[in-house]
């Protein structure tokens, strides 16, 4: 299994409405896309800001590949977070999961 993990920032005012932002685009493809195995959508509040840590868990580097395409160190963005995000990284991190417990 393979972790993805992304990070962006929007302000802090636009927290919610980001987070609905993202189960219509990011968080919806995630679950459409085979071999996805789960998302973590955590957020932390800091001084006016709020950083978002989504962790997607994977089966293959393949299934990552469905979802990002051949370039899958590249973040996948949408149309609008141009509008909400005030940083954002053009790459993602993968991890390969050595274990995993509930």
């Amino acid at each position: 299994m393979i972790a993805r993990i992304w990070r962006g920032t929007v302000r802090e005012a636009d927290k919610d409405i980001y987070y609905e932002y993202l189960q219509k685009t990011g968080l919806k493809e995630y679950a459409d896309t085979p071999g996805n195995r789960g998302v973590h959508t955590l957020r932390r509040v800091a001084d006016g800001k709020c950083e978002f840590f989504l962790l997607t868990l994977w089966d293959s580097w393949e299934a990552i590949k469905a979802f990002a395409g051949p370039d899958y160190e590249k973040a996948v963005y949408y149309p609008e977070d141009d509008k909400y995000l005030v940083d954002r990284g053009p790459k993602v991190d993968h991890y390969e999961v050595l274990e995993s417990r509930d």
